[in-house]
């Protein structure tokens, strides 16, 4: 089995799934939150699956901190006894009683014992449930870019999906653990602490209160100013990871063109992006704990006043006094979290946005099923019927109204200037995009009667633009058929004229071609292309500019090679070296999107139309 795929297959499929002259990827900007409650919505839908895990993972936090907060009050009750036995002693009418005061300490100690396992519980579940929630997030994006339509990939970066995977996905997984739990204790704890608050004294509960209307309109105030920059943050670093992945697989034409310092400002002007908005985002919740503060402080001075006052006129204990202020610190404690959560959620916000704006992003029609290619058993006839096509990227016509029987086994070749849609025929074909007007057929068939995974297993492809992924050549070369042998392997290889020159390299089969494929030259990858698509024993065969990065000598090789593949076999060959082609079947001549002449090579030339012109065109010179 191959390994993973690398960065070169999103390259490849980039590569072939966008027009001859595509737009560039558009990394527009986001200055503000597009949906900040729907964003939070469609996360909460996302974990509903996971309801019964949160829901004991809330009731772990809710004990946990429901017991804490009977805390201050039984060591209030220790207080009040030890200070009452010291006014004994010192009146000589008694002692402390030691053993209460210990038996209250037995019960605290037990009484945080408690907490203790129900924390322990409710992390090991939120650590559980976190895990999980991005295996799955990233399986279901992973999922997705396979029923993505190619376009999709020629609007935007590969960066930028390769970000929302994994940078997102892991600030919504570290934010989601912390958050959860963090919301649900600090409601629990401040509604707990609060009812022990008014146990003690009405009076100051009621001060202690009115500093949250105050607490509460400064993270308000926070939180509106900053979320814009959050989502711009996550944004900018999508932008950012693209930039860089293309610089980094196109270094070597940078270098070649002594572009590195444009390379360098186009970066600079991502960076600076990223810096603003994440510098703007920090500062900003940086702010909510010098002002939780300040807020607190606040309400100590005026709680401390107050109680002395009462605890003068015999209203309160000194137990009473320090059990309020220690509740009052730990009810302005969760004031304070829930601030620094809003930072946490609105990270959560911007990245959820973006993961399931992904997730819901509209994926290829899907058309009803009613052939199976095992089933049918295809000849490989091909028709296209006044096949008219527009990309959607454009509002250029590319096809026409593009008719041509092919009859199975034929060789043919598609001939044109550059642009005049060869390539996007074979898109076509291959349903890569679906079709504006007309039909084409598989014997006889509309290939929209097939689903698309089994159409394409009736094709064969070499490209222009190798692709080689990370792995063992014999790894790369088995990838046309996974259940391939060795043996089948090596003979494809002797087919494709490869086999001879792999037994030279260092491992042979088994030598590791690295991440970027640059170890091997343009040649020998095209060569190993080759040989999977003799591998993959297709019934139709498609070669765009197969034999470009090869030598005349080699050339010649595969081309008797690819003459024994292609026998009995459907083959569409693009060309701009018309020597290639000259025992093709039959040649179609495109131009704007139409066929304006079709023929064998010796016909055409006796025609003496755009097709002779243009194979006289390439021995002007000589």
């Amino acid at each position: 089995m191959p390994k993973p795929m690398n960065r070169r297959r999103g390259r490849a499929l980039g590569d072939l799934g966008g027009p001859d002259m595509g737009p560039s990827p558009n990394r527009g900007e986001a200055d503000k939150a597009r949906d900040f409650k729907g964003s939070i919505r469609s996360l909460v839908r996302y974990l509903a699956k996971y309801k019964y895990v949160l829901i004991t993972a809330f009731v772990c936090a809710a004990l946990s901190s429901l017991f804490s907060v009977l805390g201050p009050k039984i060591l209030a009750a220790a207080i009040d006894v030890l200070i009452e036995g010291m006014a004994q002693m010192l009146a000589g009418t008694g002692s402390i009683d030691f053993g209460r005061i210990g038996g209250i300490m037995l019960l605290m100690l037990g009484l945080y014992g408690i907490v203790a396992l129900f924390s322990l519980f409710q992390g090991m579940l939120m650590a559980d449930l976190t895990t999980k929630v991005s295996y799955q997030l990233r399986r279901s994006m992973m999922e997705k870019i396979g029923r993505l339509p190619l376009s999709y990939f020629q609007k935007n970066s590969y960066g930028d999906v390769l970000s929302r995977v994994m940078n997102d996905v892991d600030v919504l997984s570290m934010n989601l653990n912390q958050s959860i739990t963090q919301l649900i204790t600090s409601i629990v704890t401040m509604v707990g602490v609060l009812i022990m608050m008014l146990t003690i004294s009405w009076v100051m509960t009621v001060l202690a209160l009115l500093m949250l209307p105050l607490a509460f309109f400064l993270i308000w105030l926070v939180v509106k100013k900053s979320q814009k920059y959050f989502v711009g943050q996550q944004k900018h670093l999508g932008s950012v990871s693209g930039h860089v992945e293309e610089m980094y697989g196109g270094h070597l034409i940078i270098k070649a063109f002594s572009q590195e310092d444009a390379s360098i400002e186009a970066f600079d002007r991502e960076n600076d992006r990223l810096y603003h908005a994440a510098w703007k985002s920090r500062f900003l919740s940086g702010l909510m704990m010098p002002l939780m503060r300040f807020v607190n402080n606040l309400g100590y001075v005026v709680i401390c006043i107050v109680g002395a006052a009462m605890a003068a006129g015999g209203a309160l204990t000194i137990g009473g006094i320090q059990a309020f202020i220690q509740y009052l610190q730990n009810f302005m404690q969760p004031v304070t979290q829930m601030a620094n959560l809003s930072t946490q959620i609105q990270q959560m916000a911007a990245a959820s946005e973006r993961i399931f704006a992904f997730l819901e992003e509209e994926e290829e029609q899907l058309f009803p099923v009613r052939y199976s290619v095992k089933e049918l058993r295809p000849r490989g006839d091909i028709d296209f019927i006044h096949v008219r096509f527009t990309y959607p990227e454009t509002d250029k016509v590319v096809i026409r109204d593009f008719t041509a029987s092919v009859k199975a086994g034929q060789k043919v070749a598609l001939v044109g200037p550059t642009g005049v849609g060869k390539t996007t025929m074979v898109k076509l074909l291959m349903r890569f995009y679906e079709l504006d007007g007309g039909a084409i057929e598989l014997d006889s068939h509309n290939i929209t009667d097939f689903a698309r995974e089994d159409l394409r297993t009736m094709f064969g492809m070499v490209l222009q633009d190798t692709w080689l992924f990370s792995g063992t050549i014999m790894e790369n070369i088995r990838y046309g058929r996974l259940d391939a042998t060795d043996e089948e392997v090596i003979a494809a290889a002797k087919a494709a004229q490869v086999d001879h020159f792999i037994r030279t390299l260092p491992g042979g089969y088994q030598m590791e071609i690295n991440e970027e494929a640059t170890n091997i030259s343009q040649g020998q990858k095209q060569l190993i292309t080759i040989a999977r698509a003799i591998l993959s024993d297709a019934k139709i065969m498609i070669l765009d500019e197969a034999t470009s990065s090869v030598d005349t000598r080699t050339e010649i090789l595969i081309q008797k090679a690819m003459d024994n593949l292609m026998e009995g076999r459907t083959s569409f060959i693009i060309a701009h070296r018309l020597s290639t082609i000259r025992n093709a079947d039959l040649i179609l001549v495109l131009r704007e999107g139409d066929v304006v002449e079709q023929g064998t090579h010796a016909q055409l030339l006796q025609k003496g139309g755009q097709y002779a012109r243009l194979y006289q065109s390439q021995f002007e010179d000589a």
